[in-house]
C-alpha cells in the first residue's frame, strides 16, 4: 500500500507560507538544499530540475496533490511537476491548461491512489487540504526553517481531529534548517 506524505517547509511558528501564499522568507541556499536535491529530486519543479541538470528518476514520490492556491502560486508554472502524476484539489477550478487533473473531493481519490502500486503520494500543500486529508496522512516530513513568520498559512488549517505522530528521524543542517520525519501513531 502506498503512503501519503505531507512533505513541506514550515516556519518555527507553524506557517507554510506568508498570508499571500509566498515563501520567499524561507532559506533557499545551504547544505539543507544539497540534501533536498540529492534525496528528494522528485519534489523539485521541472524548471528547477532542468536548470540544475537533474534528470534523476523519482526516488520517493510518483504522485503529487496540491491545493488550488499551491498550484496557482503567483508566478506559477504550467504543469509544475510533469515527472509526477499531478492532481490539484479545487472546487473553483474545473480544468487546467495542462496535464494536471482537478479533483473536488480528495479523500476518496487519495484512498484509491493508496491502493495502486507505485511510489509514495506527496501532499505538497496547502494547510486546508492537509487538514482535510489528515485522516489519510501516513507521514510528515517537515523542513523546519529557523524563521518566525508571525502570520500566514498554517501547516494545518481548519477543523480536524487530534492525531498523534511519532518522531522517526531528525537531521539538523548548518543553515539551522531541520528535517524531521514523523509517522502516524496507531491509535
Amino acid at each position: 500500500m502506498r503512503t501519503l506524505t505531507y512533505f513541506t517547509a514550515t516556519s518555527l511558528d507553524g506557517f507554510i507560507a506568508d498570508p499571500k501564499g509566498g515563501f520567499g522568507d524561507f532559506l533557499f541556499e545551504g547544505d539543507h538544499m544539497t540534501a533536498l536535491y540529492e534525496e528528494y529530486p522528485d519534489t523539485l519543479p521541472a524548471q528547477a530540475r532542468e536548470a540544475m541538470g537533474i534528470d534523476a528518476e523519482n526516488k520517493t514520490f510518483d504522485t503529487i496533490l496540491m491545493g488550488r492556491a499551491t498550484y496557482q502560486v503567483p508566478g506559477g508554472l504550467p504543469s509544475p511537476y510533469p515527472h509526477l502524476r499531478q492532481y490539484v484539489v479545487s472546487t473553483r477550478l474545473t480544468t487546467t491548461p495542462d496535464d494536471v487533473e482537478v479533483i473536488a473531493d480528495p479523500l476518496p481519490k487519495v484512498r484509491d491512489l493508496k491502493q495502486e502500486p507505485g511510489l509514495g503520494i506527496w501532499l505538497c500543500g496547502g494547510g486546508r487540504l492537509a487538514a482535510t486529508l489528515l485522516p489519510e496522512i501516513d507521514e510528515l516530513i517537515l523542513k523546519i526553517h529557523p524563521i518566525v513568520l508571525g502570520k500566514g498559512i498554517p501547516l494545518f488549517a481548519g477543523d480536524f481531529p487530534t492525531t498523534r505522530f511519532t518522531k522517526a528521524t531528525t537531521r539538523t543542517f548548518d543553515t539551522g534548517v531541520i528535517f524531521t520525519t514523523y509517522t502516524k501513531t496507531d491509535a
